[in-house]
């Protein structure tokens, strides 16, 4: 069935930080909401671009030779290859568009791996 996504209501669902749930498919594409607060791993994908989006609050990308702002409303392109370290000093909830094959913390394994996110 075709419907409209509510986002605010679909964020209630998310109580852990750093755990990415998958709300729309399209195109070999997945949408995903997820709350973030502290510095997560250096991690990169090696053949995946990945779209952050800040619905709330303020992310700060790092990247091994620079950081980037990105406060609510804007987003950021993290193209394939880059390493990189997505790090929030208060809780931010954000918006991912990525290919469905990218792995959440690249090939980096650590506490914050999700290896399936779930759908809600």
């Amino acid at each position: 069935m075709i419907e409209a996504i509510n986002i605010k209501n679909k964020l209630e669902f998310i109580d852990e930080l750093w755990t990415p749930k998958v709300i729309a498919e399209l195109n070999g594409q997945q949408v995903k909401l997820a709350k973030i607060k502290g510095e997560f791993v250096w991690h990169d994908h090696k053949n995946e671009d990945e779209l952050f989006y800040v619905l709330k609050g303020k992310l700060v990308m790092e990247f091994r030779n620079r950081k980037v702002e990105v406060n609510e409303g804007e987003l950021i392109v993290v193209p394939k290859g880059e390493e990189h370290r997505p790090f929030a000093k208060e809780e931010v909830w954000i918006l991912l568009f990525e290919p469905k094959t990218t792995k959440h913390t690249g090939e980096v394994k650590s506490d914050f791996t999700v290896d399936i996110p779930e759908k809600i």
